[in-house]
């Protein structure tokens, strides 16, 4: 009987022997063999599944028992959570450990490491308490491993064959047969790596490649294994050391049409089927976000819905969300969205509210209530259909397949009762643990492999990225709760175990015909350094009389590329005008006309995040709405018992509710009112004392102040919407709220001429916005017509308090804007050039800048 180290190496054996001679031993590894002498018991109820995900849930169940547990869970839920994960993690690792002895030495392990952790002392009594149940858990399991039959055979012999460092289960095997009398051989095929040159093994074609980044480490992976490809040393071993890399990497070779088997593969939650599938529960949540919403409805799950609603229905309600702000679903207003869209966003809520009713249901009824919406959505088939991953998620959830009667799964899912979000961590953490392993496309050139598995196999080239100093060398430490320490004192693996065996197995890369080393010299800023395993096999070659580690030629031809600079983006719009414009489009053509021109005539925009996070924005936006509220209701004589703070308090709650902002996404911006109230207040009350009087607020203007000139621009219309205006002795006040700092808004003043917004706003009430200062709605004190027209800014958040910027001028600044606008718009219907200046601040925030390639002019900055 031979065993080997890994499944992979049994077909290859087999065929190698063959052709020595027709009489060929058993050849099998421990856990194919003991496959073969019959299937493995089942676990039942709160038994070691080995399941991340089902092992979680009957942790938890464990846990109920013990007080300082709940307590735990009742002060710190994230804190248990934490401590759940811990928990099974160091009992699988005591399991599989007892599960590589001897049925006497598991007997043994189970005292020794009672014995161990009683004789714990000092700070760590969590951890202590967590490692014992988890002790206790995985040796109270009664079933015996498949694994122990093989200690009743009694072949003729034994043989071993290790590589990449010693196997536990073997060495006890092989000791209890020679014990009893069955000859045993043991054949190591491991050497040290400084002694592996000097005791014989074949010199590979070893060379190393320094690569500049990420992508350039990627690229020149590729191209290693195309070369070994093109000399015809197949198949090529890629190893798998960073996922991330070997994805990118995968991605260029398919380009070539290259066959690729993946024995890694990756964890489902990364499938496409998955992702679709979360979308859906996130959206369900509660505390979903439009944003998430709409993912959702993006996904094929929700094709159904879509084509009811009608064709365009997503895009225009993600179009009105997004011009609205609405970034939670409490705040959406069906009464203003189109039919269709209405539609879609009804017949999404329904479907989302069947997650949401009826609390805390068990594990079993989650998932009929899951298998049911997705039957309603259709996309249930649709799922199955998808290859890449939609099987393997149905499979791993119970959609398509049941418990095995009896078994501990079952009892999970029935005895388990889950609240909606601690049902999605579940069905996250599920597709966390299980892997997809994509099929072999063609025929087999590449294989991916991780680097144990690549011992011993006949293949034609071995490429190795990643041998850096912080990819190939650091080990996956143990159990969080098990210290190196009490690792070593409870035999468990140690990290010098862990690096001993890395490097053997590293050592058998060299047995391959041609050896691909590829690191980045550095990443980042920060000088990387190669993996120590590099040191010691360059001073190993150096030893044996070999020299250094060869440079990896690259195969890659070099094709040069002109270097072509953009020139100044400029255009023209000759017989083209804006309809109307505002006060932030006139801004845009004094600082950039190529801006204007993108903004304005072409009417492109950026598309905003439905943030759920409130920003200054939102807040700026509230504050506005609050203010409006406050002396509208003032103003008209609501409720006149209630005092000013009172109204302003009630007037803050009404639109935090009218905008959908929650208390608790608002607390940052709280304080900040807080220290507003009075401070307002305060202000407010010196104003009345000069005779100012609240009129209206958020005024919509819109005037033609060219409408006796040049028929081209007589249609044109200047509008706006006024924060608020004042009335008082002199004449009217036009005020623009800011949430902005106090030096800024004189800074913005400085010169009357460079400021715009205001002279706008002068411009919409001395053209003849009459409505604006209508008699009917100024005090009876107050003229009809402003006998005064005064603008200014009023800072609402400067640390100072509340504090007015006022526009000196303001209309004789609103005479020159329009006749200077008037002259612009004239020369650009007339076609003239609408550059784009690339200067000042407005190029560094300017959205358009991708637009006009500023960064790719001649001459420009880096």
């Amino acid at each position: 009987m031979l065993l080997l180290p890994f499944a992979q190496h049994l077909q290859p054996a087999r065929r190698a022997w063959m052709k020595l001679s027709r009489w060929q031993p058993r050849i099998e590894t421990t856990h194919s063999l003991a496959s073969a002498l019959g299937p493995s018991s089942l676990p039942q109820a709160l038994q070691l599944t080995f399941d991340a995900a089902i092992d979680a849930l009957a942790a938890r169940q464990l846990l109920r028992g013990q007080s300082w547990a709940q307590a735990l869970r009742q002060e710190d839920p994230r804190a248990f959570d934490a401590a759940v994960l811990r928990l099974v993690e160091a009992a699988h690792a005591l399991a599989r450990a007892a599960q590589l002895r001897s049925p006497d030495g598991r007997l043994a392990f189970w005292s020794q490491a009672r014995e161990v952790l009683a004789a714990q002392s000092g700070a760590g009594q969590l951890e202590r308490a967590l490692l014992l149940v988890a002790l206790e858990w995985a040796a109270a399991d009664p079933r015996a491993p498949a694994t122990d039959a093989l200690f009743d055979l009694r072949p003729s012999a034994w043989l071993h064959l290790q590589a990449g460092g010693p196997d536990p289960l073997a060495e006890a095997l092989l000791s209890a047969a020679q014990a009893a009398g069955v000859p045993c051989l043991r054949l190591s095929a491991d050497l040290p790596l400084e002694d592996a040159f000097a005791r014989g093994l074949p010199p590979a074609q070893v060379t190393q490649a320094l690569c500049d980044d990420f992508e350039d480490l990627a690229q020149c992976s590729a191209a290693s294994v195309l070369d070994h490809l093109n000399a015809g040393r197949t198949p090529v071993a890629l190893i798998a050391q960073d996922r991330v890399l070997l994805r990118r990497v995968r991605a260029l070779l398919e380009r070539q049409g290259v066959g690729i088997a993946d024995e890694t593969g990756w964890t489902l939650a990364t499938t496409a089927p998955a992702a679709q599938l979360m979308a859906l529960l996130r959206a369900a949540r509660r505390d979903s976000t439009v944003d998430e919403c709409l993912a959702w409805l993006k996904t094929p799950l929700a094709t159904g819905l879509r084509e009811r609603a009608g064709a365009g229905a997503l895009s225009a309600l993600e179009a009105r969300c997004r011009q609205r702000g609405w970034s939670s679903p409490a705040a959406v207003r069906e009464d203003r969205l189109l039919p269709g869209s209405a539609r879609l966003w009804k017949l999404s809520r329904e479907v989302l509210a069947t997650f949401q009713g009826g609390g805390s249901r068990s594990l079993e009824d989650w998932l009929e209530l899951l298998k049911t919406v997705l039957k309603r959505l259709g996309a249930d088939e649709q799922l199955a259909a998808q290859p890449a991953g939609g099987p393997q998620l149905l499979d791993a959830l119970w959609l398509k397949r049941s418990p095995w009667p009896g078994s501990a799964h079952e009892a999970v899912v029935k005895e388990t009762t889950l609240s909606a979000s601690e049902f999605t961590a579940w069905v996250s953490a599920t597709l966390e643990a299980a892997q997809y392993v994509p099929p072999l496309q063609g025929d087999l050139q590449v294989m991916i492999t991780p680097l144990a598995r690549a011992m011993l196999r006949p293949f034609g080239a071995v490429v190795l990225p990643g041998a850096d100093a912080a990819t190939l060398g650091p080990v996956p430490a143990g159990p969080v709760l098990v210290s190196d320490t009490l690792a070593r004192q409870m035999g468990l693996p140690t990290i010098e175990d862990k690096r001993a065996a890395l490097a053997s197995q590293f050592t058998q890369l060299l047995r391959s015909p041609a050896l691909t080393l590829l690191r980045c010299a550095h990443r980042g800023s920060e000088p990387l350094a190669a993996s120590p395993l590099l040191d010691r096999l360059d001073l190993a070659r150096q030893s044996a009389g070999l020299g250094p580690l060869p440079g990896w030629v690259d195969p890659r031809v070099v094709v040069p590329v002109e270097v072509r600079p953009q020139r100044r983006a400029s255009a023209q719009a000759a017989g083209i005008l804006p309809a109307a414009l505002s006060a932030s489009a006139v801004e845009s053509l004094r600082q950039c006309p190529y801006q204007f021109f993108s903004r304005v005539l072409l009417g492109l925009r950026e598309v905003q995040e439905l943030d759920q996070q409130a920003d200054k924005r939102d807040y700026g936006t509230w504050l506005h709405a609050v203010l409006h509220q406050f002396h509208t209701e003032r103003r008209d004589g609501v409720e006149p018992a209630l005092s000013d703070e009172a109204r302003l308090q009630r007037a803050a709650q009404t639109q935090m509710q009218a905008l959908g902002l929650s208390a608790a996404e608002f607390l940052p911006f709280s304080a900040s009112f807080a220290r507003f109230v009075p401070a307002y207040l305060e202000w407010l009350a010196a104003r009345a004392m000069q005779g100012q009087t609240f009129v209206d607020g958020e005024v919509d203007c819109e005037v033609q102040p060219w409408g006796a000139g040049d028929p081209a621009l007589a249609p044109v219309r200047l509008r706006g919407r006024i924060d608020r205006i004042d009335a008082g002795p002199d004449g009217h006040r036009l005020i623009d709220y800011k949430t902005g700092g106090l030096k800024g808004l004189k800074d913005k003043v400085a010169d009357p001429l460079e400021d715009t917004q205001l002279a706008v706003y002068a411009t919409l009430v001395r053209a003849g916005a009459a409505a604006v200062v209508a008699a009917e709605a100024l005090p009876q004190a107050a003229p009809a017509t402003p006998s005064g027209l005064f603008a200014e800014y009023l800072a609402l958040d400067d640390a100072k308090g509340i504090a007015a910027v006022e526009h000196p001028e303001v209309t004789q600044t609103a005479v020159r804007l329009v006749e200077g606008l008037g002259q612009d718009l004239l020369a650009i219907h007339h076609g003239a050039a609408l550059p784009a200046l690339g200067e000042g601040v407005a190029c560094e925030y300017c959205d358009m800048r991708g637009l006009c390639r500023r960064d790719d002019w001649e001459g420009a900055a880096p």
